[in-house]
């Protein structure tokens, strides 16, 4: 039996469509249990992450498998239309692209390997990876590592975090005064924070359900914990506000930001929504004062940058005339000339001049020698004989014939 790949990315669907079918750790058990029991399916696994949710499967049709996600969504009928269906050697390549970050929202992303692993790991517990599930899946982590060891895909690699720390950039000039609310204890949220240390952020309010979580994210960090309760209350301190949690519906309301923005005087505030279902109400991006991003709009700023990159490249480049560009070197003046005969007979008529019963001057090979032993001690030469002897042969002041 082939295998199938079946799913949506951040290529074939939006975020509002992406965020109807996302299984999050209690819901994905159960799901893999219901896959299974589809007819003619053998082995089943479910990568759901913030820009993909994939289906790995072997046996079973390709259409039980969609009329199965689109029912998990809701009916959603525009869910349909965003699918891709890949089978065959095809899904073998797929795979390898996805976990050494080839297919991401940000190239070379070092995250979605562990994601790869936990969905893995998922199938197994729920039993329903087989022998050709675990057969591709090791090798693909295995083709994932050689990737990041051979090549320089990881060698300036950006996360999902780090981009949208370089969002908030557009907004602030410095982070040295202003603080920063983080929302939620997940790994989104762990490396959020250490990008925002390294830059130098004032302040950090680290608010999540379990505070040991949250606690252990702050050790090192001038960060305070607070329950997740307690949100609204620290809005109006927030100059930035990361949201990344698995709770459905919105975190982050309307009204508390409304009531935010009249505290602090209508002073700008940075939002960063990495969550998929979103965790700050899409309203929120009408405020004035609020410059609210969600995860798709990361995927504009790639495009920007590599825009930028190639505009770069397409640059000409200075140079030396030492290493001319491929375009004039193959021009005449990169040529080296032939010698004239006046050249010629004044190299000549400088050679019969300078010969005593030491040594002559010789050219093999093509370049203008001369042994140590055979040199002159005194001898009346041209002004091209002296610049080709400084060019070609430095001698101690002892020796010099000029």
């Amino acid at each position: 039996m082939s295998l199938l790949v079946l799913g949506l990315n951040h290529r074939t669907a939006p975020i509002d469509v992406r965020e109807r079918i996302v299984f999050d750790a209690e819901r994905l058990p159960h799901a893999l249990v219901a896959l299974r029991a589809l007819p003619g399916m053998s082995e089943a696994a479910i990568v759901s992450t913030c820009n993909r949710t994939e289906i790995y499967a072997v046996g079973g049709s390709a259409d039980a498998v969609s009329g199965w996600l689109v029912a998990e969504s809701g009916g959603t009928a525009a869910l349909a239309e965003c699918l891709y269906r890949i089978e065959g050697p095809d899904a073998v390549r797929h795979a390898f692209a996805v976990a050494a970050g080839l297919d991401s929202l940000i190239l070379g992303e070092p995250q979605i390997l562990g994601q790869l692993k936990d969905a893995y790991r998922a199938a197994q517990r729920a039993g329903t990876a087989g022998s050709q599930l675990n057969r591709l899946f090791q090798t693909t982590f295995a083709v994932a590592k050689r990737v990041r060891t051979e090549t320089a895909i990881g060698a300036a690699a950006v996360s999902v975090a780090s981009a949208g720390i370089g969002l908030a950039r557009r907004v602030f000039a410095g982070f040295d005064r202003h603080t920063a609310l983080l929302v939620g204890a997940g790994e989104m949220i762990e490396l959020t924070a250490r990008h925002l240390h390294a830059q130098g952020i004032g302040r950090l309010i680290i608010a999540n359900r379990s505070a040991d979580r949250a606690q252990r994210i702050a050790e090192g960090l001038p960060a305070s914990v607070i329950q997740l309760d307690a949100l609204a209350a620290h809005l109006p301190q927030a100059d930035m506000v990361v949201s990344s949690t698995a709770r459905p519906g919105y975190v982050i309301a309307y009204e508390d930001v409304v009531r935010a923005l009249e505290e602090r005087r209508h002073r700008p505030v940075f939002m960063l929504d990495l969550a998929v279902p979103r965790d700050i109400d899409p309203r929120i991006a009408e405020l004035e004062d609020v410059y609210l991003y969600t995860i798709d709009d990361l995927r504009k700023v790639v495009a920007e940058n590599l825009k930028l990159r190639g505009a770069g490249r397409a640059r000409p480049r200075r140079w030396s005339r030492s290493t001319p560009p491929a375009s004039i070197a193959g021009s005449r003046r990169a040529t080296p000339r032939r010698p004239s005969a006046r050249c010629a007979s004044r190299r000549a008529a400088t050679a019969t001049r300078c010969s005593t019963r030491r040594g002559a001057w010789s050219r093999p090979a093509g370049r203008w020698t001369r042994s140590w032993r055979s040199w002159p001690t005194r001898c009346r030469t041209s002004s091209f004989t002296r610049r080709r002897r400084r060019c070609a042969m430095p001698t101690p002041s002892s020796r010099r014939c000029w």
